[in-house]
């Protein structure tokens, strides 16, 4: 596994290795040994596939509010999308900014986006599925999020001219400055995980 660390440290990149050969390849996607050695010392407790027909399918800005707070690690099984990962950890010296990786289905590129963090993607391929690993069980009473378009986050999305196709719910999600401190930033980096 090759483990790449973005601007903003906490928010990993990882790239499973592949073994290819005339009938295809072979790739282990996830070893919870090797994970935690290397990204985050977590325990994934269960498993979500998303599929989006149309290209410019947005998801997101989400999170969960302690103490069903979610560390995600998504890859897409097939299509494209662009990921995203804002930090709302008050106190972060990174707080307020984003992330973004291109993932897809052949690459099989892979981003840890741990607790702390809004997390949302756009699509750029039709039938696009993602598939992502989650720290924590989904609980309705605790999910949160923030509006996608936040002028103050600045996310160049890559959206089609008619814009997105959103859900009522992520319509309606509030701005980072209406956001309460549901998470604060830890030094130690405790927080994280």
């Amino acid at each position: 596994m090759i483990v790449e660390y973005l601007p903003i440290p906490e928010v990993v990149r990882v790239r499973p290795r592949r073994f290819g050969d005339a009938r295809g390849y072979f790739s282990e996607v996830f070893n919870a040994r090797v994970f935690r050695q290397q990204v985050a010392d977590v325990e994934f407790v269960q498993d979500n596939e998303a599929l989006s027909g149309a290209v410019g399918t947005l998801r997101g800005l989400h999170f969960q509010r302690s103490p069903m707070a979610q560390g995600k690690l998504i890859r897409v099984i097939r299509g494209a999308i662009f990921d995203v990962a804002v930090d709302i950890r008050k106190g972060s010296p990174s707080y307020g900014r984003h992330v973004s990786a291109r993932l897809d289905g052949i690459d099989g590129d892979q981003l840890w986006v741990p607790v702390g963090f809004a997390h949302g993607y756009c699509t750029l391929e039709p039938d696009t599925l993602v598939a992502y690993k989650v720290t924590n069980y989904y609980s309705p009473a605790d999910d949160g999020g923030i509006l996608w378009s936040d002028p103050a986050i600045g996310i160049e999305w890559p959206v089609p001219a008619q814009g997105p196709v959103l859900s009522a719910k992520d319509l309606a999600l509030p701005l980072l400055e209406d956001l309460p401190a549901h998470f604060s930033y830890n030094s130690e980096r405790e927080d994280i995980a």
